[in-house]
C-alpha cells in the first residue's frame, strides 16, 4: 500500500491556503490509521522554505514544484507536473481541496490515470466492502461521503479497483490541527524543466485584477444567521444589529438569498459556506439538511423560530420560540445590560 497525498494550494502571499491545512490534519489521521506516509504536493513560485508551513502538520514528504511560471496558477502546467509525481510515486490515496483550483485539476488527474473521483466530500473515513457478485473483500478503502440529491441523502462513494482513490473536500468541513510543530519531514524537489514544455503555456496571463472580499464569515467566532422566516430585507437589518453588539458576522439560507434579503457571500450550507464557529444563532431558519450540512459542526447553536416542530431545533443546544422582532430587540437591551 502507498502513500496518502494532498495538493497544498498557495495564497497570493506565498502562504498555504487553509482548506490545505485542513486536508492535511485529515491526512495525517488517515495516514496513522493505515501506517503510511503522508506527504505533500506545492507548486508555486519562489517557495523558500515553503515546508516549514507543512510539516508541522505531520507531513512525512513535501514535494516543491518551484518555478517562475508555475504562479499564479494555470491548468496546464499544474496538471502536468502533478500527473509526474503521481505516476512515479503511485498514491493510495489524493485529496484536493474542492475550490476552482481543485475543481480544475482533480478531474484532469483522475481522467489522465483513468480512476475515480469523488467531488465535494464532507467526511472522509476507512472501511471494508464485500461485493457479492465477485465473493471479494475489499479492506481499508476511502469510504468518500457527500450529500446527493440535492442534500436529501448522504451518499457513501467508493473506489475498490482503480487507484489512487481520489476526492476534493469542501473548505471548512475538516478541522485544522497542528501535530508536531517541530515535526520534521523529507524535502523533494521537482524538476519542473524535466517536465514542462511550451505546449503546457499555450495559455498566459496577460493581467490579473485582485479585490479582497469584504465579508469573511468562514473564520468568524460568532456568526448570526437568517433563514426565509426572517420575513424581509428589512427585517434582516436585527441580525447586524445583533451581530455588532456581539462582534458576529451575518450569514444567510439559501432561501434568504434566493428571496433578495441578503447576498449570495453570506450564504451558508450545501452551495454556500461551511462553519464552525463557537456560536451559531439560527434566526428564522428551517433547518433543511443542506443548510445544517453547512453548520452543524458548530459549536454551540441556538435556534430562534416560531416553528416548534423546525428541523434546526433538533441540532440546537438551545431553542428560542418567538419571532425575530420580539426576541432580538430583547437578545440586545439584556446584553448590552448585562456585559461589561
Amino acid at each position: 500500500m502507498n502513500n496518502i497525498f494532498v495538493y497544498c494550494e498557495i495564497t497570493e502571499d506565498k502562504v498555504i491556503a487553509d482548506v490545505s491545512l485542513e486536508l492535511l490534519s485529515k491526512g495525517r489521521k488517515l495516514a496513522s490509521e493505515l501506517n503510511v506516509k503522508l506527504e505533500a504536493v506545492v507548486i508555486g513560485t519562489d517557495l523558500k522554505d515553503v515546508e516549514a508551513q507543512i510539516f508541522p502538520y505531520g507531513v512525512d514528504v513535501v514535494h516543491v514544484a518551484d518555478d517562475k511560471n508555475l504562479f499564479p496558477y494555470t491548468t496546464l502546467p499544474h496538471s502536468a507536473i502533478v500527473l509526474e509525481i503521481f505516476k512515479h510515486e503511485k498514491p493510495e490515496i489524493a485529496i484536493f481541496g474542492a475550490t476552482s483550483i481543485g475543481r480544475d485539476l482533480a478531474p484532469r488527474i483522475a481522467s489522465a490515470l483513468r480512476c475515480g473521483l469523488t467531488a465535494d466530500c464532507t467526511s472522509l473515513e476507512f472501511g471494508d466492502h464485500f461485493e457479492n457478485k465477485t465473493q471479494t473483500e475489499y479492506k481499508n478503502l476511502l469510504y468518500q461521503i457527500r450529500p446527493a440529491f440535492g442534500g436529501n441523502i448522504i451518499a457513501t462513494i467508493i473506489n475498490p479497483e482503480t487507484r489512487p482513490q481520489m476526492a476534493t473536500v469542501r473548505e471548512g468541513v475538516m478541522k485544522k490541527e497542528i501535530l508536531d510543530a517541530k515535526y520534521k519531514g523529507k524535502v523533494k524537489k521537482v524538476n519542473t524543466a524535466a517536465i514542462l514544455k511550451d505546449e503546457h503555456f499555450v495559455v498566459q496571463i496577460i493581467e490579473r485584477h485582485m479585490e479582497a472580499s469584504k465579508i469573511n464569515i468562514k473564520n468568524s467566532q460568532v456568526i448570526i444567521a437568517g433563514g426565509y422566516g426572517v420575513g424581509s430585507k428589512e427585517n434582516f437589518k436585527l441580525l447586524y444589529d445583533l451581530a455588532d453588539v456581539l462582534g458576529a458576522q451575518v450569514g444567510a439560507s439559501r432561501a434568504a438569498v434566493d428571496a433578495g434579503y441578503s447576498e449570495h457571500e453570506r450564504q451558508i450550507g450545501q452551495t454556500g459556506v461551511t462553519v464552525r464557529p463557537k456560536l451559531y444563532i439560527a434566526c428564522g431558519i428551517s433547518g433543511a439538511v443542506q443548510h445544517r450540512a453547512g453548520m452543524d459542526q458548530s459549536a454551540q447553536i441556538i435556534s430562534i423560530n416560531t416553528d416548534l416542530n423546525a428541523p434546526i431545533n433538533h441540532i440546537a443546544d438551545f431553542t428560542i420560540i418567538g419571532s425575530i422582532t420580539d426576541v432580538i430587540p430583547k437578545m440586545i437591551k439584556y446584553y448590552k445590560a448585562n456585559s461589561k
